[in-house]
């Protein structure tokens, strides 16, 4: 892949293109550069706006009114994780960044609960709740339907995917990577693939996200302003048995004329619900290309990969 082929990703409407176009162009996106990008989503972009405010607001807070929703107690699933915590699998060295997660809230007595710890919000920020939950719900319904086009893509039924994802274990982050000195080396954000089933991107007025081909060479992703950045997350790869691969992609340091700015980033990482066992789609192995890994529950795949990268400790 050439940097010419990158610049040849599809921008995909989902408004404009009728479904089964959708679906095939999306699953070869996919399946080609493990990284699709997608317009006309339908998210209200003054909801969007009221978030990248808030996520500004929250950021700038003194460190020790942050850390008192520090979310070491839950796994870091939940509230805010400081700089410098989270190591890509792999990696010598820690992540320039800090995040908040909002997570899926269950009711009282759901079985589920125990893999899911409550909200933590801000008690400095009372419209950071209600910004935040419409957010994960608009993210939740734009991912059901690109989900929904992956399925007919793989040869399934269009709503296959609304069990697996059903009250599913899926993550709203909010990035802050703060700004480096001029000298600064290395990267904000080590290389890595995400662990769930797909990443939805909502882009940075900062750049920086890069992205592997299958030669070997990093190409950097600018997606329009508006539009989704969407990648496979290993455990659609692990379900598809590679047919569609994860991508490796990571966050460089941006030139030295501009690391003085902020970065901020909003990815969705769309999960199976806890208790779905992840096997190998039948379609998926062949002769050619043989069943790979055993199955395994998405919450014991989604933990061993939470130790991997430090958010937890081994038991």
């Amino acid at each position: 892949m050439s940097q010419s082929v990158l610049e040849q990703v599809p921008v995909l409407s989902m408004a404009e293109m009728p479904k089964a176009d959708f679906a095939r162009a999306f699953g070869e996106s996919f399946q080609r550069f493990g990284f699709a990008m997608v317009r006309d989503h339908g998210m209200d972009q003054a909801l969007v706006d009221q978030g990248w405010t808030l996520a500004r607001s929250f950021f700038d807070l003194p460190e020790d009114v942050k850390q008192r929703y520090n979310a070491k107690v839950n796994g870091g699933q939940r509230g805010y994780t400081a700089f410098g915590t989270e190591i890509a699998k792999g990696a010598s060295e820690n992540d320039l960044k800090e995040f908040w997660h909002v997570g899926r809230d269950l009711p009282a007595g759901d079985p589920l609960a125990e893999t899911m710890p409550p909200n933590m919000w801000p008690d400095e920020m009372p419209e950071f709740e209600p910004v935040f939950a419409r957010l994960y719900r608009e993210f939740d319904r734009v991912g059901a339907k690109l989900l929904s086009a992956i399925a007919l893509y793989l040869g399934l039924p269009e709503r296959w995917f609304d069990g697996p994802v059903e009250n599913g274990n899926s993550i709203l982050r909010l990035l802050h990577y703060p700004p480096v000195s001029p000298q600064a080396p290395g990267i904000r954000a080590g290389a890595h693939e995400d662990i769930n089933l797909i990443t939805l991107l909502l882009g940075a007025e900062e750049g920086g996200l890069e992205l592997k081909d299958r030669d070997g060479n990093w190409l950097p992703v600018v997606p329009p302003p508006g539009a989704l950045a969407i990648n496979v997350g290993d455990m659609l790869q692990r379900l598809t048995n590679h047919v569609l691969p994860s991508t490796s992609h990571r966050v460089i340091n941006p030139p030295p004329e501009r690391r003085g700015h902020s970065r901020y980033s909003m990815p969705f990482f769309l999960h199976l619900r806890p208790d779905f066992i992840i096997d190998a789609l039948p379609q998926c192995v062949t002769e050619e290309n043989p069943r790979r890994e055993a199955p395994i529950s998405a919450h014991d795949y989604l933990t061993e990969r939470l130790i991997e990268i430090g958010l937890i400790k081994k038991g």
